[in-house]
């Protein structure tokens, strides 16, 4: 799947959606529903051209159910947010301005500019700044939720086009990483703009723990970029390096090696402390996670915060989670590897 700009000409509206009153839109309520998201390996070096591995997390969902507002207060064009569910003290009200041009945008697109006020519900458990997509995962929802309201067959290029209109509002130029991933159903490489199904060799079990902490990707892309900049070579050794061990990893995931694969989180996570992207907690809980008996594990996201992920065998996964815990983790969530239907 080619991920590229400029795709919203992929809406159709149907005949009873376009042109039409209030009370012949398609639906009363729309729902669309997304996840959460982990980066395996890539964070930071796909920006400059890298391939990075993305795992979808379906144990935290988020879904936006949308409708047409009866209130007579509701200016057309008009749009309201309300965030509930487990994350909702963290979130409020956090990326409703990105999601406002996302609404806008779709909009535009299907020709519905002077469509009722719309009542948007996101009800999520994506914690924020955890590095897990809860921005984009909101924005596909939403996206989803529309679509269904109105009717419309909203194409995937046109959904990643949608919810990074959202996401470059959020996080400045995003790499469109977490607008795919937020809506895969097995592990991605994303690689120069194409996002690709991969190939899984093995079972086993990922556990993602967070620190409690709110990472900074801005910060941590600019301290990045600033140690770049102060050691001539230090961005092309970061990114070769990174863009190998990456492309190792996909290859003992297809072969199902899960050794191998872990080992390659564990070198990864290494980079990353080098470039100073790690915390006194996060490195507690990969060790804790390693000292357990976890194949692997590395921060995951942007860093200077956020979570841990650990590649584990099913009989570790006890102890790995309850060290985890001693070691600062907040909460955390097993995430099943499958081998997928090519090594049935």
């Amino acid at each position: 799947m080619r991920i590229r700009q400029g795709e919203l000409s992929a809406l159709t509206l149907p005949t009873s959606a376009a042109g039409t009153s209030e009370s012949h839109w398609v639906r009363s309520v729309g729902t669309g529903r997304a996840h959460a998201k982990s980066i395996l390996l890539g964070e930071h070096a796909v920006v400059y051209g890298a391939p990075a591995i993305a795992l979808p997390v379906p144990q935290l969902p988020v879904t936006a159910s949308a409708g047409w507002s009866s209130r007579t207060r509701g200016e057309p064009g008009g749009i309201s947010f309300t965030m509930t569910g487990s994350a909702v003290r963290r979130v409020g009200t956090q990326g409703s301005e990105g999601l406002r041009r996302l609404v806008t945008a779709f909009r535009a697109a299907v020709g519905m500019q002077d469509s009722p006020h719309l009542d948007v519900i996101i009800d999520g458990s994506v914690p924020p700044g955890r590095g897990l997509g809860s921005s984009a995962a909101c924005a596909r929802a939403v996206v989803l939720a529309l679509a269904d309201l109105c009717g419309v067959e909203v194409s995937e290029r046109a959904t990643f086009d949608l919810v990074q209109t959202a996401e470059n509002v959020a996080h400045g130029r995003a790499s469109g990483v977490d607008a795919v991933a937020v809506g895969a159903s097995a592990p991605l490489l994303f690689r120069q703009g194409e996002a690709e199904e991969l190939e899984v060799g093995c079972d086993g079990l990922f556990i993602v723990a967070d620190s409690g902490v709110i990472g900074s990707t801005k910060e941590a892309v600019d301290l990045l970029r600033e140690g770049f900049r102060r050691h001539p070579g230090a961005q092309e050794r970061f990114v070769d390096r990174a863009a190998q061990l990456t492309h190792e990893a996909s290859l003992a995931l297809a072969a199902g090696k899960p050794e191998e694969l872990g080992s390659r989180l564990t070198e990864y996570h290494g980079l990353l402390r080098a470039g100073g992207l790690s915390t006194d907690r996060i490195e507690a809980m990969v060790g804790a996670a390693l000292a357990a008996g976890s194949l692997g594990a590395k921060i995951t996201g942007g860093g200077l915060g956020g979570c841990v992920i650990a590649l584990t065998q099913p009989e570790q996964a006890r102890e790995v989670t309850w060290r985890l815990h001693d070691a600062g983790a907040e909460q955390t969530w097993v995430v099943p590897l499958r081998r997928n239907d090519s090594h049935a």
